[in-house]
């Protein structure tokens, strides 16, 4: 038992991290079953989905995670979104699509006052935000309910800014973690810095717990993150091939070749940087070109892309996501993988 085990109603100071698009409550009940905090990413889940994902984790009787983008919605740019698919006529040309038949809109919708009206007879013991925190009204609401409040930093300042803005603790992501970058105090990309750099600043800077994220892979890598001060960790990329996982066949073959030695940070899925192994679309329009449109309003003319060529079983538009370290994406059980993983707290 540490201060986050206190917080998180949980055996292991251990969060299997919430990945939208990759995993439903199966795999967030599985991590729990051995100890872990599961969680379930809910910025793709429409209202109805949402709730039978969040019914089953209420039945299961542990404590679990519930994890919402708080970011801004975009306004409509015409001329950007223009650029955007002028970027994408000759992918579109070449399959015979005509970009001016494609729906406009978000791919990932922030967390809202309807959200809260869904989880509020839950009140879950866990929430946690990526790219800063909600509105005040709404971070005030959830805080009533009694629940814990986690947040992303990428930069020791904004783990500063979360803790003076009520988080009751923050996850360090370095820049080895897969995904999406949970910045939002400044876009500046070369302010980003890996786990084992930002940790220990992180921890000097504020006095909320600290959970270390990105590059963490097996026991070894637990057992460097608690011994530069994390309270916790939050792991991933390890558990996008467990069975439990909703990730594609497509995308596991990826993970488990020398491919996945290899990921960059680029914008072309959502128009914000996440990190994923490289593929065609990335090779050829440059990994963070900035004809994209701000997040996540990329997602709408490229999602035509991916699912014809995911037909053709090629993964050419296919956002690989993945971080750095991806040596403990295996093949076994969630239950399994978090076993693992917490002999890096020690002797269980």
């Amino acid at each position: 038992m540490n201060r986050l085990t206190e917080l998180l109603g949980t055996r292991w100071p251990l969060i299997q991290a919430p990945m939208a698009g990759a995993q439903g409550a199966a795999l967030a009940l599985a991590a729990g079953e051995a100890g872990a905090l599961g969680s379930l990413p809910c910025a793709m889940l429409a209202p109805e989905a949402m709730r039978r994902e969040l019914d089953l984790l209420v039945a299961s009787g542990r404590p679990y995670n519930v994890n919402f983008f708080c970011h801004t919605p975009p306004e409509p740019d015409a001329a950007r979104e223009a650029a955007w698919r002028a970027a994408l006529a000759p992918y579109f040309d070449e399959i015979g699509l005509d970009p001016a038949s494609l729906p406009a809109g978000p791919g990932r919708l922030p967390f809202s006052a309807a959200a809260a009206d869904a989880l509020e007879p839950l009140r879950p013991r866990v929430l946690s935000f990526h790219f800063g925190l909600p509105a005040p009204e709404l971070l005030a609401r959830v805080k009533a309910w009694g629940s814990v409040v986690l947040s992303s930093a990428t930069t020791v300042d904004e783990a500063v800014w979360l803790e003076a803005h009520g988080a009751d603790a923050v996850i360090a992501q370095g820049l080895e973690a897969g995904g999406h970058r949970g910045h939002f105090l400044s876009h500046d990309l070369t302010r980003q810095s890996g786990t084992f750099a930002l940790l220990p600043q992180v921890k000097a800077a504020v006095r909320v717990p600290v959970i270390a994220a990105g590059g963490i892979a097996d026991a070894a890598g637990v057992r460097a993150a608690m011994a530069l001060g994390a309270d916790g960790v939050q792991v991933g990329t390890a558990y996008l091939c467990s069975p439990e996982a909703t990730t594609s066949a497509l995308h596991r073959a990826v993970l488990q070749s020398e491919a996945a030695r290899h990921t960059q940070l680029t914008t072309l899925f959502t128009g914000r940087p996440a990190r994923g192994v490289p593929n065609r679309v990335m090779r050829e329009l440059g990994p963070l070109n900035p004809a994209a449109p701000a997040f996540p309003l990329a997602t709408a003319a490229i999602a035509p892309l991916r699912a014809h060529w995911e037909k053709q079983g090629k993964s050419d538009f296919t956002p690989l996501w993945s971080g750095q370290n991806a040596s403990g994406c295996r093949a076994a059980g969630a239950a399994e993988i978090t076993r693992a993983l917490v002999e890096g707290f020690g002797p269980i």
